[in-house]
């Protein structure tokens, strides 16, 4: 069994994982557009690929797959998940299981006005949302709604181009700048990651790992810590299974006066997936048994609470001579 892991950056942990489960037993691919992507020099193999925006790039990783007989291929960025799904059948007659969800998923994902509409006409709690700002002027105006708010990108990922917003003059402004942004109710509460798998033969949500984040830096998590809930495990595996995932994803959720609110979905391993692992929740090994055609059993919560994750920074050096 061998897999590809796409856009791997600085992603090493992920790919260290990867050969940990997959050692003798098969072949971690990793690739990249840059040589100086530090997770690709984590893998047995890696090739340097063009930018998933030029022409030829799906050919080349199909080229890759066919060369080094890959079974699965993931991403580790939310742009190129849409790219895969699109190009699934292609894969899929080569004989190479895409890990994740449909395109159609991928796509709302990015597009957190579809998701927020999602979510709205599903009766789940989340952030109310704006595309017309003169439609937010009045929620303000009749109380629906109060400063601050955020103002973002509706499509797009990695917390790019936020602003938390205090007034109409900030949000009149962002708009006069900039296309394609949305305004986005401030929920201020707890906010909560969630790593689940969803089995790719039985669609069942095998695996839930929760965590209370401590603290945040470029919209990624450095420090968090684990719990448990069942409201919450219920919550999370009612939306997925309603929603259709498949695969590897990570929610984002806040938790407000003792109710829950979805706020976004990566269907992708998410940058604190690292805290589930080393906490004992093994989704390589669910990939592996899924890519061998094993159903993986439901374990939901198998871990301890309490485990604290810290990130840090680390080097990688290479010869480049």
């Amino acid at each position: 069994m061998n897999i590809l892991i796409l856009s791997a950056g600085t992603r090493s942990k992920i790919v260290q994982y990867f050969k940990r489960t997959f050692d003798g037993i098969g072949t971690v691919v990793a690739a990249d557009a840059s040589k100086l992507a530090p997770a690709i020099y984590e893998a047995d193999k890696y090739y340097i690929v063009p930018l998933i925006s030029e022409e030829g790039y799906i050919e080349k990783i199909l080229d890759i797959c066919d060369k080094e007989q890959i079974n699965g291929v993931l991403s580790l960025i939310d742009p190129e998940l849409s790219l895969l799904a699109a190009n699934e059948k292609r894969f899929r007659e080569m004989g190479v299981t895409i890990i994740g969800s449909s395109y159609e998923l991928c796509e709302m994902a990015l597009d957190k006005m579809k998701m927020y509409e999602w979510l709205q006409s599903h009766g789940y709690n989340c952030a109310r949302s704006w595309m017309d700002k003169n439609d937010f002027y009045k929620a303000i105006e009749n109380g629906e709604v109060s400063y601050p708010v955020f103002v973002k990108p509706y499509r797009g990922s990695a917390s790019i181009s936020i602003s938390k917003v205090y007034d109409k003059e900030t949000v009149d402004i962002l708009f006069a700048h900039e296309d394609d942004l949305m305004i986005q109710e401030f929920l201020n509460g707890q906010e909560i990651g969630a790593d689940v798998y969803i089995d790719l033969i039985s669609g069942e949500v095998v695996s839930i790992f929760a965590k209370k984040k401590l603290k945040m830096r470029a919209g990624e998590t450095d420090k968090a810590v684990s719990f448990k809930d069942e409201k919450l495990f219920e919550l999370i595996e009612k939306f997925v299974l309603e929603v259709g995932y498949r695969g590897q994803i990570d929610i984002d959720i806040f938790e407000i006066d003792g109710e829950y609110y979805i706020s976004e979905v990566n269907p992708r391993f998410g940058g604190g997936y690292p805290h589930a692992y080393e906490s004992g929740i093994d989704h390589m090994i669910m990939i592996l048994n899924n890519l061998r055609g094993v159903s993986n059993c439901k374990g939901i919560g198998g871990y301890d609470e309490g485990i604290v994750m810290m990130k840090y920074s680390d080097l990688k050096i290479i010869d480049k001579a």
